[in-house]
């Protein structure tokens, strides 16, 4: 009796798109980061990226419960002496790439290490609802429908 582990010649990945129009952003990230691992599939392997695309749509509507959209924040450093920079969610989601609050979410999901990065180059983040993978044929995930706490009357 041998245990079987996956190849990269066994891999076969989908695409999918979700919508993120009123969807809670946690719940959002825990089920695409789900994906992009391939945790969704019975050949799952974890030293291997057997993911699959994921297509996010409309990620300028992400909800947020509570006070997270203006308590919760994000820090960087610049490099220098002195320069931590710090924004919040709502001042993400009113500049010009809303998408970034759904990516950054998602990063911190996946693991950070070369395998987590090529599992990332596999989600695509728009902040409307236009797409230009029509021709990959994805299939919709409808986020919301897989449990009620997924979309609600989120602040």
């Amino acid at each position: 009796m041998t245990t079987y582990s996956t190849k990269p010649s066994d891999i076969e990945r989908k695409w999918y798109v979700v919508d993120a129009d009123g969807v809670v952003l946690g719940r959002l990230a825990a089920e695409v980061a789900k994906i992009l691992r391939g945790k969704n599939k019975p050949l799952y392997t974890p030293n291997i990226d057997c993911g699959d695309y994921v297509i996010v749509i409309n990620a300028e509507k992400v909800k947020m419960t509570g006070k997270k959209l203006t308590d919760k924040q994000y820090f960087k450093h610049t490099g220098w002496i002195g320069g931590v920079k710090e924004t919040n969610p709502a001042r993400i989601l009113s500049s010009a790439h809303p998408e970034r609050v759904v990516i950054k979410a998602v990063e911190r999901m996946i693991s950070r290490n070369p395998l987590g990065r090529a599992q990332m180059t596999k989600l695509r983040v728009y902040a409307g609802s236009e797409y230009p993978h029509s021709a990959q044929k994805p299939e919709v995930l409808d986020i919301a429908a897989l449990n009620p706490k997924n979309k609600r009357s989120a602040l």
